[in-house]
């Protein structure tokens, strides 16, 4: 019987051991990660890895190359083939499909095989944006095994390295109400619990209450952490809270959400307009609301 393969194990302390990586890419069984202009590549809804001897020829088409560690027992790279103008029709890639909607690997992939995919899409994306100094415009080079990008210009010398960006997801309830709000660009029907970035010098608490006002109106206390999730689209972490309403009236002051409501857990279940729907139980949003949905009904 086969067995899933762990997941994956970034091996950070051999990132800037450059006799190491070289090795790897010279063994055929090494992994590689093919990236195509942000998608994914999947076949017979598996994500498209190989071991180079299968696919060594990509790496000569490839602009970028970003170690992420072993998956298996097995160093794996990403590699970036955006450079390729039709992909598929390379030997090594046939009857593959490209994943234009980078979301879907959550629902469509194994969860170890997406937290490679996502991984090496996410760390290619940031080496796509940063080929050049933020602080003297020159060319940056990578190193650390794609983990770092350093400023090519000897007076600068700066170091470069990927973000992550944090955002508060908060869910208010009161154990028989809960406070959900749609943006305008979402899929028709779909609420969610409140969101938004951490800004410079802020706290994740402090962010979590400055949304939930500035988007809803609400104040908010009994702030408790509940969950996090990395989300790469392109480079987020997810920091879950759930509060408790200390104000009812909902005051919309910004142009971000284009509703937002209270619905009690009767509702959620049973939703009286057709169409609606939260979530799915891959993200950290889904399975809070799930969470609530499961809370014991008060006597």
């Amino acid at each position: 019987m086969s067995q899933e393969l762990p997941r994956l194990d970034r091996d950070a302390l051999r990132r800037k051991d450059l006799d190491h990586l070289e090795q790897r890419l010279g063994r055929p069984e090494t992994l590689v990660v093919p990236v195509w202009r942000e998608q994914l590549l999947v076949r017979k809804d598996r994500l498209l890895y190989a071991p180079l001897r299968d696919v060594r020829d990509l790496l000569d088409s490839s602009s970028e190359l970003a170690y992420l560690g072993t998956y298996g027992g097995e160093a794996a790279f990403g590699i970036d083939i955006s450079q390729l103008s039709d992909p598929l029709s390379h030997p090594a890639l046939a009857g593959a499909t490209a994943l234009a909607d980078a979301r879907g690997v959550f629902s469509q992939l194994p969860d170890a095989e997406a937290d490679l995919g996502l991984y090496a899409r996410a760390l290619l994306f940031w080496h796509a944006r940063h080929r050049y100094c933020g602080r003297c415009g020159r060319e940056t080079r990578p190193r650390d095994g794609g983990h770092t990008r350093l400023c090519t210009f000897a007076d600068c010398g700066l170091a470069h390295f990927p973000r992550t960006d944090p955002c508060v997801l908060v869910l208010v309830h009161d154990g028989e109400q809960c406070l959900l709000g749609r943006q305008k660009g979402w899929p028709k029907g779909m609420y969610s619990a409140l969101a938004g970035f951490v800004e410079p010098c802020e706290s994740l608490e402090e962010a979590a209450v400055r949304e939930t006002l500035e988007e809803a109106g609400i104040r908010i206390g009994n702030l408790r952490y509940a969950a996090s999730q990395a989300w790469p689209f392109p480079a987020s972490l997810m920091v879950g809270f759930v509060a408790e309403p200390l104000s009812r009236e909902i005051v919309r002051s910004d142009d971000e959400l284009e509703d937002a409501r209270w619905f009690s857990r009767a509702e959620l279940l049973n939703p009286p307009e057709p169409g609606f729907f939260t979530p799915r139980a891959y993200s950290l949003a889904g399975r809070m609301i799930s969470e609530f949905l499961a809370l014991p009904a008060r006597t």
